[in-house]
């Protein structure tokens, strides 16, 4: 029979979550999750063969849920009240996320993806992050094209400020204390329905980019 497995990945994935969301990636070493996980370090290494391919793991772990929660909200939001219902509900995924995963949330509005992936990431983990990566681009996409039946740059960027930067900077600190609150939440909302209720800008023409 094979040797049970001791020491559970998932559970030192946890762990890991919440020292990088709390701490930051930089001041987690293998010594001190180690300690917070109650594992020998062999752990790490035995399971991930490296901290930064651990990290990247995390990373990828909170990543996927994040996005999974939001395309839900989106085709909820969709069937259910429009596009731009649509597109306040994906700028809100941080906060229906720290409902049960906090250290996730703030994890994925916190901490900035290149103070967490790098050179010594396995192979595996690249493909998954780039794959999550078109899927983002293709839900930006989806949610110009409903609002405007265009999915050029400019349209995309717009969508882009009203999903990505605008909740990185209403929910920022309280996704540190751990929770968003619902005043902050109705001011994304109004804030996302302001800048929503102008168009994008128009297309630049190719003549006009090249001769511009």
């Amino acid at each position: 029979m094979p040797r049970p497995r001791i020491h559970d990945p998932e559970r030192l994935l946890d762990v890991a979550e919440r020292l990088v969301a709390e701490r930051g990636p930089e001041e987690v070493t293998a010594r001190g999750l180690a300690l917070a996980a109650g594992v020998p370090n062999s752990a790490i290494y035995h399971g991930f063969a490296s901290l930064p391919a651990l990290v990247g793991r995390v990373w990828l772990r909170a990543a996927t849920h994040y996005i999974d929660v939001q395309e839900s909200l989106v085709d909820e939001a969709l069937a259910e009240a429009g596009p731009v219902a649509a597109v306040v509900a994906a700028a809100d995924t941080a906060a229906v996320v720290a409902r049960l995963r906090p250290d996730a949330a703030r994890l994925m509005v916190t901490v900035s993806p290149d103070r967490v992936l790098g050179p010594q990431l396995p192979e595996d983990v690249v493909e998954a992050l780039h794959t999550l990566d078109k899927r983002l681009v293709r839900l930006l996409v989806r949610l110009a094209r409903e609002l405007w039946q265009r999915g050029d740059g400019a349209a995309v960027e717009v969508i882009t400020a009203c999903v990505v930067d605008l909740p990185t900077a209403l929910y920022r600190r309280e996704l540190a204390e751990g929770r968003v609150g619902e005043d902050s939440r109705r001011r994304l909302a109004a804030a996302v329905r302001a800048v929503l209720a102008l168009p994008p800008p128009k297309r630049r023409s190719s003549r006009t980019a090249a001769t511009g």
